[in-house]
C-alpha cells in the first residue's frame, strides 16, 4: 500500500526545518520568504499542490534537500513536477529556466509570487545599493523572460500561458 501523501502542514514543517539555518540576504530567517511565497500563492487562488510546491520551491536549488529526496518524497507527482520546474540548475541560463517554468502547468503562479516577494521594495531597501540594484535588474530580467510586466500586480490563479491544475 502506498505511503499517504504529506499534508500542507507537514510540507510546511519540513520546509521550515530544512531551511532552519538559512537566512536571506538581509539576514532574516529564510522561512519568512517561503511563507510569503506560499501565502502569495494561496491568496491568488493557488491549489494545494501549488502551495506545497511554494513551500519547497528553493529546497533543491539551495541544496537543503536533494533531487533524490524529492523523487522519493510522499508528495503528489504534480508537486514534484512544480519543484523541479522551479529549481534552477547551477550555471543554467535564465532563458532555459524560464522556458521550463512556462512549460509546466501551474509553475508560473508560484514564480510570480516568488518574484513579488523577492522584489518587494521593503525587502530590497535594507540591502547595500549595489546588491539592491543587481537584484532589481535580475528580477526584472526574469519577469521579462516570463512575459510579465516588471510592475505587475499579484497574479490571478491561472492565465492562458500557464494554467494551474484544476
Amino acid at each position: 500500500m502506498p505511503e499517504p501523501l504529506w499534508t500542507l502542514t507537514e510540507v510546511e514543517a519540513l520546509a521550515r526545518a530544512a531551511h532552519a539555518t538559512q537566512t536571506d540576504k538581509a539576514g532574516r530567517p529564510y522561512a519568512e520568504h517561503l511563507a510569503a511565497v506560499a501565502e502569495g500563492v494561496r491568496a491568488t487562488g493557488g491549489s494545494a499542490e501549488q502551495i506545497a510546491a511554494a513551500w519547497l520551491h528553493d529546497s533543491v536549488e539551495d541544496g537543503v534537500l536533494s533531487r533524490e529526496w524529492l523523487a522519493g518524497a510522499a508528495l503528489d507527482p504534480h508537486v514534484k513536477e512544480l519543484v523541479r520546474a522551479l529549481t534552477r540548475g547551477k550555471g543554467e541560463e535564465p532563458a532555459a529556466y524560464t522556458a521550463r517554468i512556462l512549460a509546466t502547468p501551474g509553475a508560473l503562479l508560484i514564480k510570480r509570487a516568488d518574484l513579488a516577494h523577492n522584489a518587494d521594495p521593503a525587502r530590497l531597501a535594507v540591502l547595500e545599493p549595489a546588491t539592491r540594484d543587481r537584484l532589481t535588474e535580475k528580477y526584472a530580467h526574469v519577469r521579462r523572460l516570463l512575459g510579465l510586466q516588471v510592475d505587475e500586480s499579484p497574479p490571478d490563479r491561472m492565465n492562458s500561458a500557464n494554467p494551474g491544475p484544476k
